[in-house]
């Protein structure tokens, strides 16, 4: 007789599943008769569970771990990229306190063997005057400073006060070809005048005989005619001396000790004698 017809009715054979379902639990209870049907399942059921873990629970955690661990790593290296900034930043400032303090000794030293007064000063830049070759310092009136003075740096004379504003002035650089600087061979005791080249950067050291007893590698100071600068400055050394067939004077080329180019802090100098007060340059 078969209870699972189209005649048969639904709830007819929803009771016979039903019965025979607890049966088959109760039996099983009792014999453990469907201990092998559990087993066949579970090795067809295997690789559905661990294919589902795999999907559901394994690689969203891998992939979340995966996640934190990248964006950790990448504010990690962010900080780290900051850190080296920063700490590059301090180093170049270090480097650049040691040049600073080490020009501040040197013209501390430079200072101590000066019997003028003398007033550090820094550049700020360089005069924007297309026609003149000179410097703009941190000091003015202010300060005492006035046209005329001297400007010297660790090595020597750099050039002169050209006009003095209230809280800055600006220097004309001994190599300007308006400037002129009486200085004496400091070997022989001969005076000239040591004019400004230009763009060169040098010196040209004018009208010198030709036989005058003038080498290359000698040492000029400021001779102090002329009231502009003291006297006993180191300004220049010989790097040229040409004699031209048939000419009266010798071409003669010096090269300045002050470091012109690189020029950070600078004296300003007072004559004790007040001498440079109210000089112009040129």
């Amino acid at each position: 007789m078969n209870f699972f017809t189209r005649s048969s009715s639904p709830t007819l054979r929803l009771g016979i599943c039903a019965v025979l379902s607890l049966a088959l639990m109760v039996s099983d209870h009792h014999r453990q008769h469907a201990v092998w049907v559990r087993s066949a399942l579970s090795v067809v059921v295997y690789p559905v569970r661990l294919a589902v873990s795999t999907l559901f629970v394994e690689l969203p955690g891998d992939a979340v771990a995966w996640l934190s661990t990248r964006n950790a790593l990448i504010r990690e290296s962010e900080s780290l990229r900051h850190q080296l900034l920063v700490l590059g930043s301090r180093i170049e400032r270090l480097q650049e306190l040691e040049g600073e303090n080490r020009r501040l000794r040197e013209l501390l030293e430079s200072s101590a063997r000066i019997e003028d007064r003398v007033l550090v000063a820094s550049v700020l830049g360089v005069d924007i005057d297309p026609t003149s070759s000179g410097l703009v310092l941190d000091k003015g009136t202010q300060h005492g400073i006035r046209s005329g003075q001297s400007v010297i740096d660790a090595n020597g004379i750099l050039g002169q006060v050209q006009h003095a504003g209230p809280i800055s002035s600006t220097v004309v650089l001994i190599t300007d070809t308006s400037h002129a600087l009486p200085v004496v061979l400091s070997r022989n005791g001969l005076r000239s005048v040591a004019v400004g080249g230009g763009p060169t950067g040098d010196l040209d050291l004018a009208y010198v005989p030709k036989d005058a007893d003038i080498e290359v590698g000698d040492l000029l100071v400021s001779s102090g005619l002329g009231g502009r600068f003291p006297a006993g400055y180191p300004a220049a050394t010989v790097i040229k001396v040409e004699t031209a067939r048939g000419g009266s004077y010798a071409e003669v080329r010096l090269r300045p000790l002050a470091n012109l180019k690189r020029a950070r802090e600078v004296l300003v100098v007072f004559p004790s004698d007040g001498a440079a007060e109210g000089t112009d340059a040129g």
